[in-house]
């Protein structure tokens, strides 16, 4: 089912690279949803209200939250696909977040009032009426969110939408509410127990908890993260690919929305080749960035040595003391500047975030006392940084 919605509504489906197909897929996503909510909601409502059943009628107001985030994102899709203007530059595709954070508040809302009319039942339960026909629309609304859950999963990872994801996530939170709705009722029909305000509490505290949760996935973007290791080794291997670039490092990526994304890295090109080769290397890797990851790329160049043994030797003893010494830390941008009686090593120092200032002295402390003992001339000017990687080492 889910192969054949994408093939006959979404044109192009195979090239998800590309801004207009990926809105196609969170427009599908987002029909499917709100048709199978609004039906879900209606026979559910229905059902709770027959049987007077709070925990019934509380999942079925979830169904109904969830189609009106399936039309908010709809619309925040759409609005997101509207192109770049002078205003906005990297176009309007962090829109999306922000409408999938508005379905996150409007979860949250839903919740807190089904706890509070579940409250209310706990307090004033009223009598339940089992109906047979209650189990059969239950178990079809289990089945339906499973498929619903599939169906997002499969789309969000193949066009990488955080949005998708957590609609998928929040419809297993679904399966889990309606199944504990399903076991309330049953529980009434062998037991005569009513535990229906209870279930409803339970699962009021499950929508309140899917909508933070939808909301600390939507923040991270929009706040800003450092980029995922999978990303970070697909650009730099994209960078390093071409000739004449030796190496990159000092990788930063902005998001403006789902396949939104602007870059700047810095490449180590052999100093001791023309700047207007180097220079021409390095636009045509910036200009099929664009054309190939959809990246729009700014390029540093860093001139290496590659021939005066000296000084690869240096950097090799550099390295290697530094790997030593803790393997968390790198450096890169190396230079040497030599004299008779003292030789300058420059370069920069990449350490985790969560090394503070005392750890980080220490390590540049010990670093330049083993260095001195190979060499007592060395004279280290070191620069430290940290890595934009989220949680990984440059």
């Amino acid at each position: 089912m889910t192969e054949f919605l994408v093939k006959h509504f979404v044109k192009d489906h195979e090239k998800i690279e590309k801004v207009s197909v990926r809105t196609a897929y969170g427009v599908a996503a987002s029909v499917v949803g709100i048709f199978c909510n609004v039906f879900l909601f209606i026979i559910k409502w229905i059902t709770g209200y027959m049987i007077h059943s709070i925990s019934v009628m509380a999942d079925a107001f979830n169904n109904l939250s969830d189609a009106g985030a399936a039309i908010i994102g709809l619309v925040g899709i759409k609005m997101a696909e509207k192109p770049a203007d002078r205003d906005h530059p990297f176009g309007h595709g962090r829109i999306e977040y922000i409408t999938a954070l508005i379905v996150a508040f409007l979860v949250v809302q839903v919740g807190l009032k089904l706890f509070k009319d579940s409250v209310g039942k706990i307090r004033d339960p009223e009598a339940l009426k089992f109906q047979s026909f209650a189990v059969v629309i239950l178990v079809i609304s289990i089945c339906v969110k499973l498929w619903v859950a599939y169906f997002n999963r499969t789309l969000g990872q193949r066009i990488e939408s955080k949005v998708l994801l957590a609609t998928s996530a929040d419809a297993l939170g679904d399966v889990i509410t309606t199944s504990a709705t399903l076991w309330s009722v049953l529980f009434f029909r062998f037991t005569g127990i009513n535990a229906d305000g209870i279930v409803g509490l339970g699962v009021s505290l499950v929508v309140v908890w899917a909508g933070v949760e939808i909301a600390r996935d939507i923040l991270e973007p929009l706040i800003g993260e450092g980029v995922e290791p999978e990303e970070y080794a697909r650009i730099t291997d994209f960078v390093e690919s071409y000739k004449g670039i030796l190496g990159s490092h000092d990788l930063i990526v902005h998001n403006y929305g789902p396949n939104r994304s602007m870059a700047s890295i810095h490449a180590e090109v052999a100093n001791d080749v023309d700047i207007e080769v180097s220079h021409e290397i390095i636009d045509r890797i910036e200009r099929d960035a664009l054309k190939k990851l959809g990246i729009f790329m700014v390029i540093h160049m860093d001139p290496v040595e590659t021939k005066d043994e000296r000084v690869i030797q240096a950097r090799r003893q550099v390295e290697q003391t530094v790997e030593a010494i803790d393997p968390q830390v790198s450096v890169h941008d190396f230079r040497m500047v030599s004299g008779d009686e003292q030789i300058n090593l420059i370069f920069d120092m990449v350490v985790p975030y969560e090394y503070d200032e005392e750890k980080q002295e220490e390590i540049r402390t010990m670093l330049v006392k083993l260095l001195q003992i190979t060499d007592q001339r060395f004279h280290c000017s070191i620069t430290i940084e940290r890595s934009y990687i989220a949680g990984g080492k440059e």
